[in-house]
């Protein structure tokens, strides 16, 4: 036991219940997209082990990025950024001309030799907010000036809007947590109503030149008829309501042979059927518990670039998470967002993997820094006073 506390010590560095609360997701993610994935295995003539073993293979290898990216020092970030979101601008207009199209929507790319899709979004996503987070950690003593200002909104435009052409919702989702990463980030409010004013403007091209809007418009039409339900709000409302208190238990759900795509856009409802509301209510403590402690490195961060990138990143997974389920529980219109740390995935497990490595990463330099500080006696520094 001593040796393995040890090695946990020397390896696991940075938040301990942030690893907890990531562990706790793999191990709920396995068990239920195992569950959820048995009529998938039928129609493609697999086993269920078959997406068992597929899917815990990708859970390891994203909790294997979560390491190595938490042992890279965050700042070395900032850096990339600039170069990752020129990258990320012909790779998302060449997915939108050249990608794999999956439901009328271009946001794929295929690896070549292991076949897997890859959406340039989650690159461009992780890049942005690390760009807005440098920006505005090596501004804070000029936040107004053209000099700030005019790059954060053409590069938030610009992304945000090449992504709403084939992914309307995650777009949206993305420009929202820039407006929040800028008001963490001291940006008056002046200039957060002009980027609100430029975000609708890139958005109103995206919608017009892109392929989702009829779409978006359907789903919404949808939402706000009284008087009928679409049939997988309808299918979520049965796994929910038929779950109860505590559940049918774990494998025991009936709505997964009904209800599309329940291990990734509708598995939160799939998780209330098996576990009830009190395992429903489990995942949305674990995913606020997770904000939280992302949100402790803006008041602890001994640099402004650590707590804006770790703010940054936990918004933009934890607003996706609270969409996700509350379109499951029918207070939103229909967005095929999949739920974050638990939906069956690819290598958006590996770049949601990658970004929560960065969290801890922030969270170990700041540990670190202040057991040298209090070595040497010396006071450390706070956040947002420099960069």
């Amino acid at each position: 036991m001593t040796t393995v506390k040890n090695w946990l010590h020397d390896n696991l560095k940075g938040d301990p219940v942030l690893w907890g609360i990531v562990i706790s997701f793999a191990l709920i993610s396995i068990a239920v997209v195992y569950s959820a994935t048995g009529t998938l295995a039928y129609k493609m003539s697999r086993n269920t082990e078959f997406f068992l073993f597929k899917h815990s293979t990708l859970i390891l290898i994203g909790l294997a990025f979560v390491w190595l990216a938490h042992k890279i020092n965050y700042r070395y970030y900032a850096k990339l950024s600039l170069l990752a979101l020129i990258f990320s601008v012909p790779l998302l207009v060449y997915t939108y001309l050249k990608g794999s199209n999956i439901n009328e929507a271009s946001r794929w790319l295929t690896i070549p030799i292991i076949n897997q899709t890859f959406q340039p979004s989650d690159l461009a996503k992780l890049a942005l907010i690390s760009y807005l987070a440098s920006i505005l950690s090596k501004r804070q003593m000029n936040i107004e000036s053209k000099q700030t200002l005019i790059p954060l909104f053409l590069w938030s435009g610009l992304i945000c809007g090449l992504i709403a052409m084939s992914n309307i919702s995650t777009g949206l989702l993305l420009f929202l947590t820039c407006i929040l990463l800028m008001f963490i980030g001291r940006v008056p409010m002046k200039p957060i109503f002009t980027m609100i004013i430029v975000g609708a403007l890139f958005g109103a091209v995206a919608l017009t030149l892109g392929q989702r809007m009829q779409t978006a418009i359907t789903r919404i039409e949808n939402f706000m008829d009284p008087n009928e339900t679409v049939f997988q709000l309808e299918q979520s409302y049965i796994a929910i309501a038929t779950g109860g208190m505590l559940g049918k238990g774990p494998g025991n759900s009936d709505q997964r042979n009904v209800l599309p795509h329940p291990y990734s856009d509708f598995i939160y409802a799939i998780i209330i059927e098996e576990y009830g509301m009190v395992g429903g209510a489990v995942v949305l403590f674990l995913y606020l518990a997770f904000l939280y402690r992302g949100m402790m490195a803006v008041t602890n961060s001994l640099g402004a670039f650590g707590g804006l990138l770790s703010a940054g990143i936990s918004f933009s997974l934890v607003i996706q998470a609270m969409v996700n389920m509350g379109v499951a529980v029918g207070l939103g219109p229909i967005t095929g967002l999949p739920l974050p740390l638990l939906s069956m995935g690819g290598t958006s497990l590996i770049f949601t993997g990658i970004s929560i490595g960065i969290i801890l990463s922030v969270s170990r330099s700041e540990y670190e820094a202040k057991k040298e500080a209090a070595i040497s006696g010396k006071k450390p520094a706070n956040v947002l006073t420099h960069a």
